[in-house]
């Protein structure tokens, strides 16, 4: 008892069941014993721990299923003691649950001296537990409901592998969600419906946990539909794959560096960082990019200021100045519900505010009409329709711990919470192919702060994910091709810093991941999250700013990271511990500084130019460029002479690839 006083339960389930009697792969049912499975922590070691109900294992209440029982099931006794057994009580409760489950259970009953009439041994025979660090492998049958094959490692210190649970009750889902907070689940190669465990030292898991959240966020890639494993796509591939790849297993040896780029070419397509894909690079020595100059910010950008940029019927004017005063300050609150819809693309800068009521509510009249499609829904309709229950589900799940802590979002059946519900599943009728990901939600949540209105918010959040699109599509190539940019911006910033990444085995960059996706979402103050991304919704000062406030980030960084000698785990970890603890106008500046600095750079690589735009000009081209190729890691450099320089012909296509010689 003083064990379970200190214990914290983290799952706890009643109505599973075990089938003693049935063989290896369970085909024959026989004896059926009902029980609460929970996982409890106890002295930061996790275990698994199953307990007969006291009931169910009395001899007159094991009963066994007919294998050609009906719908609903005829149950007969298993055995002639236990039929002799049953005939000798006087009283008994029939129990039906649902069609799937029914058990005779003993009225309750004393002895005279107050006790009940309960086998303890009969109890503690079928109880059973054991550590997560234990278990080997999980092997997931559907009969009707799930049914769950444990088995435990050779080492184990238990002396077999536990019964077979039958989740007659449900629970198996939230019961394997619970697991993978504390163990890394992975399908076999040569058999899906089994899954390898394998369980990560302490400190490398609490980091990932922390620092991909994937049980609070999860998110890049479309929710697969899997009955028994709840895997959130891509970000969990990523995931899975590190972890795979840096801890090494008791089966299997740590992988070698190299190869972690082709694993997460798997999770994201085309994504090749630092690996050579086309012959002839643009040959650059070490480059010197001056001093970096000092930036100053200002106050935020006034009421008063912001009607001085409108003309008598509404239009904006003066539009380049007044974007340039929302960069180097952003809004006061007051201001932001009329300057984010001009911001984010929802109001013409040009239009009068006659021409934007009559956009508005033209507006309302589309944003209700795609509500009314999944409303009238009726639930006949969803149970034929998966990908809308899929959408709904997810919505509803990552509405419930969407920023909850903010008063806007708290409390229950709070308004806001509906409302973001709404606008997420109407988002699902205006972009069919897309639907819901994980992380939308995030984006969301301060756009409807900021509009207290569902339907511009709703609108603004349409302009928002234009901008954010591919950053969650299946192919996830927004986030590809933002991670090999960030790395050749990285390389030319501070090549020393990043050759001491990629010595760690970070120079993927994929702990910059989560600030990519979701532009910082979980990593600044609510508020500093408003200023951020209407000072990013300017343009100003280059295309792909938020790139530049990465590598702002990063430099803040770099000394302890280096000093202190940090190898993969501490980067990690130290990366995740930044969230909450940024300065954003720290960063801001040193942003701002790093773009004045590279824009005043003589002979920049033309990969350089074309991630921040400033080559638009020069090439008369209104166009976004594609991402540049990414640049060779140095066991695939060809040979490179005494003096540094690269013997490799240049060449000048689109996306040209530089090498960085140091």
């Amino acid at each position: 008892m003083a064990a379970d006083c200190v214990s914290k339960v983290i799952f706890e389930h009643e109505g599973v069941f075990i089938h003693p009697g049935s063989d290896e792969d369970g085909i024959e049912q026989d004896i059926l014993i009902s029980g609460s499975l929970r996982i409890v922590e106890k002295d930061a070691e996790v275990f698994v721990e199953y307990r007969p109900l006291e009931d169910s294992v009395d001899p007159s209440n094991m009963l066994c299923a007919g294998k050609d029982s009906s719908s609903v099931m005829e149950w007969d006794q298993c055995s002639e003691k236990s039929q002799q057994l049953l005939e000798s009580q006087q009283s008994y409760e029939t129990e039906w649950d649902m069609i799937n489950a029914v058990s005779f259970r003993k009225k309750t009953c004393s002895n005279g001296d107050g006790s009940l009439n309960h086998s303890s041994s009969e109890r503690s025979r079928w109880a059973f537990s054991f550590s997560v660090s234990e278990l080997r492998s999980i092997r997931v049958r559907e009969e009707g409901w799930t049914v769950l094959l444990l088995r435990l490692k050779e080492s184990s210190s238990s002396c077999s592998s536990p019964p077979t649970l039958h989740f007659h009750q449900g629970g198996s889902r939230e019961f394997m969600d619970s697991l993978r907070r504390f163990a890394l689940l992975s399908e076999a190669p040569e058999d899906e419906a089994c899954l390898l465990v394998s369980t990560p030292n302490k400190a490398l898991s609490q980091s990932f946990e922390n620092l991909l959240d994937d049980n609070n966020f999860g998110l890049v890639h479309k929710f697969r539909k899997d009955p028994y494993v709840t895997t959130l796509g891509g970000f969990s591939k990523v995931t899975n794959y590190i972890f795979d790849a840096f801890r090494g297993t008791e089966e299997q040896h740590q992988r070698p560096p190299e190869e972690v780029a082709d694993l997460l070419g798997e999770v994201i397509p085309g994504l090749e960082i630092n690996q050579q894909e086309e012959p002839g690079f643009e040959v650059i020595t070490r480059m010197d990019l001056g001093t970096r100059p000092q930036v100053i910010r200002r106050e935020p950008l006034s009421v008063e200021d912001w009607t001085k940029h409108q003309d008598p019927e509404g239009r904006m004017i003066n539009i380049p100045l007044l974007k340039q005063l929302v960069f180097k300050g952003g809004l006061c609150h007051a201001v932001r519900k009329e300057a984010w819809k001009f911001l984010l693309g929802y109001f013409p800068w040009d239009s009068t505010l006659e021409e934007r009521k009559v956009l508005q509510r033209a507006k309302t009249d589309e944003y209700f009409r795609m509500k009314l499609q999944w409303k009238s829904v009726s639930e006949e309709q969803e149970r034929r329709n998966s990908r809308l229950r899929d959408h709904r589900s997810l919505i509803e799940k990552d509405v419930n711990r969407t920023d909850r802590t903010n008063r806007f979002y708290e409390g229950i059946d709070n308004p806001g919470l509906v409302l973001l519900h709404d606008i997420l599943m109407t988002y699902c009728m205006f972009d069919f192919d897309l639907g819901y990901v994980q992380g939308m939600s995030d984006l969301l949540s301060p756009i409807l702060y900021v509009m207290e209105n569902e339907v511009d918010a709703f609108w603004c959040f349409v302009s928002f994910m234009d901008q954010m699109h591919e950053n969650f599509e299946e192919q996830m190539q927004g986030m590809k091709t933002q991670l090999i940019q960030l790395s050749t911006l990285l390389r030319l910033l501070d090549l020393a810093f990043w050759n001491y990444l990629e010595a760690q085995d970070s120079g993927y960059l994929y702990f910059c991941f989560r600030w990519l996706l979701i532009r910082f979402k979980r990593e600044l103050s609510f508020q500093d999250v408003l200023r951020l991304w209407e000072v990013m919704w300017t343009g100003l000062p280059c295309q792909n700013f938020h790139l530049l406030v990465c590598c702002a980030i990063l430099d803040s960084e770099k000394q302890k990271i280096m000093e202190e000698n940090y190898g993969f785990n501490e980067i990690l970890k130290h990366i995740n511990e930044l969230s909450m603890k940024l300065d954003i106008e720290e960063i801001l500046q040193k942003a701002e500084g790093i773009c004045l600095q590279i824009k005043s750079c003589k002979d920049l690589p033309q990969s350089i130019s074309s991630i921040l735009g400033l080559d638009l000009e020069d090439c008369g081209s209104d166009l976004t460029p594609s991402g540049p190729a990414p640049a060779l890691r140095p066991a695939q450099r060809p040979d490179a002479c005494s003096n540094g320089l690269l013997r490799q012909t240049a060449s000048s296509h689109n996306g040209c690839k530089v090498a960085f010689i140091s």
